[in-house]
Order: structure tokens, then C-alpha cells, then sequence
């Protein structure tokens, strides 16, 4: 973790400004869930105050639900996002594909406006971070890393989110792509593995990240829009292949048997 992530205090409100601090970072996404926060020494003299002010700040957090600690492990954040959909609804969402559709739907509108937002609002820091990330996707694309190549995918889009500078639709788009990550309903494995796909996806992500990169955000959103369609066809296609496979097997089993 940087060591200028934190900022010294005013001595006359020190628990309450520390508190704030970590709550803003959280906040803008800087801290995400996970990310361990350094030692009560460290946090001390970044802060330039005492440990036992320290303790009590990130107690308050703690008792708040901001953060965890884990014995011998230290101070993390908490996953303070949480699951959009409880188990019950994830397993009636992965019954019935009408729900992957309208998942699809959504991610279509609302990156299709996180693309124009970040075209109009991201920073030189913002480019940085996009142009690192779709360097690491192009290198994994020319390795053929395809698990590699799948986990920047997400990275990217959560990195698009971030530049729109909308706390709101950050969060929601990261509670969105947290089901793509574990894979609740909908497998990416049907996107990659579709004939011709990966050059595609990487040729889309491109489509986006450069119209960020020239702040044309009506090329942003239609390239964003593009991208999901593109999906939303590859799931169709695998869909119907699956189907079609399902009938040859049936026809050939029974055929064999008469």
C-alpha cells in the first residue's frame, strides 16, 4: 500500500478525521474490499499521531462494519459491497436464462454511461491505469493466456467505471462484476471459447479504451453498447449450438437403439 495514502490530522478532531480518511478512500474506491491496511505503527506516523488514537479510530471502523481483523493477520476492508443477491435468488437466476439476459441488458446501458462519463471525466492517473491494463490484455491475448486475459477483462471495466468518477455507479458496476467472478450464472468460458471471440473482445476493449483516451464520449458509449451486444450474440449462438447438440445426441441414441 502507498505510503502517501494517508495525509496527517488535525490534532483537535484526530480519531474522527482518521475515521474519515479511510472512510472517503473506501468511498471513491481507492480501498477495496480486501485491501489490508498497514500496521498501527505505520498508520501512527503517517498520520502523525498516536497509536492508542489510532486504535481507537479504526475500532469505531471496525464496530461499523468497515473493517475486519483477522487474529495474527492484521486490519483489512470489509466487504463492505456484500452479494447483490442472496444464494436463494442466485440458484432461481441460474434456473431460469431469462435472468442472464436482463443482466446482460443492464451491463449494456449503465457501461454504455460509465464509457461516456470516463471519456468526459478521466484523468491523466485514470489513462495511466486503462493503458496498464489493456497492455497486461494484449500481452496475455499474444500469449494465449485466456484465464489472464478473462481476469484483466473484468479489471478494465472496473477501471472504465472508476474514471466515470460516480461513486454510485462504481459500486453497483463492482457488485455486477463480482457475479462474473465467481461465476454465479453466467460463464464467461461461452464468450471466450466462441469461434474467433477473443480477437473480438480485444479488438472492443480497444474500441473503448481509445475513445476514453480522446475524451469522445459518444464514441465511448457506442463502443461500450457494442461490446455488450456482442456478448449477449455469443451467448445466443452458444445457446443454440448447445441446443442443437442436445437434439443430434437424442435422434442418434435413439436411432442406434431401434
Amino acid at each position: 500500500m502507498s505510503a502517501d495514502l494517508f495525509h496527517r490530522v488535525n490534532h483537535a478532531r484526530t480519531a474522527d478525521e482518521v475515521c474519515a480518511q479511510i472512510e472517503a478512500l473506501v468511498l471513491e474506491g481507492v480501498l477495496r474490499v480486501g485491501d489490508k491496511l498497514p500496521g498501527e505503527r505505520d498508520l501512527a506516523h503517517q498520520f502523525n499521531i498516536s497509536r492508542p488514537i489510532v486504535r481507537e479510530a479504526l475500532k469505531n471502523l471496525e464496530e461499523r462494519g468497515l473493517l475486519c481483523t483477522r487474529h495474527g493477520g492484521g486490519t483489512f476492508i470489509a466487504d463492505v459491497i456484500g452479494d447483490v443477491f442472496s444464494k436463494t435468488m442466485l440458484e432461481l437466476i441460474a434456473d431460469h436464462p431469462k435472468a442472464t439476459d436482463d443482466y446482460l441488458e443492464y451491463r449494456r446501458e449503465v457501461e454504455a454511461i460509465a464509457a461516456e462519463m470516463a471519456a468526459r471525466r478521466a484523468t491523466d492517473d485514470d489513462k495511466a491505469l486503462l493503458t496498464s491494463i489493456m497492455t497486461r490484455m494484449e500481452a496475455a491475448h499474444g500469449k494465449e493466456d485466456i484465464a489472464d486475459e478473462a481476469a484483466l477483462d473484468v479489471e478494465f471495466h472496473q477501471a472504465v467505471s472508476e474514471a466515470a468518477h460516480n461513486v454510485i455507479l462504481m459500486h453497483t458496476l463492482r457488485s455486477c462484476y463480482r457475479l462474473l467472478t465467481n461465476g454465479s450464472f453466467f460463464s464467461r468460458s461461452l464468450v471466450y471459447g466462441y469461434p474467433g471471440a477473443r480477437d473480438q473482445l480485444l479488438g472492443q476493449h480497444r474500441a473503448v479504451f481509445e475513445a476514453i483516451m480522446a475524451g469522445d464520449g459518444p464514441a465511448a458509449r457506442r463502443a461500450a453498447q457494442a461490446h455488450i451486444e456482442f456478448v449477449e450474440q455469443c451467448k445466443r449462438d452458444a445457446e443454440r449450438a448447445k441446443a442443437w447438440q442436445t437434439v443430434s445426441r437424442l435422434r442418434r441414441a435413439h436411432r442406434s437403439a431401434v
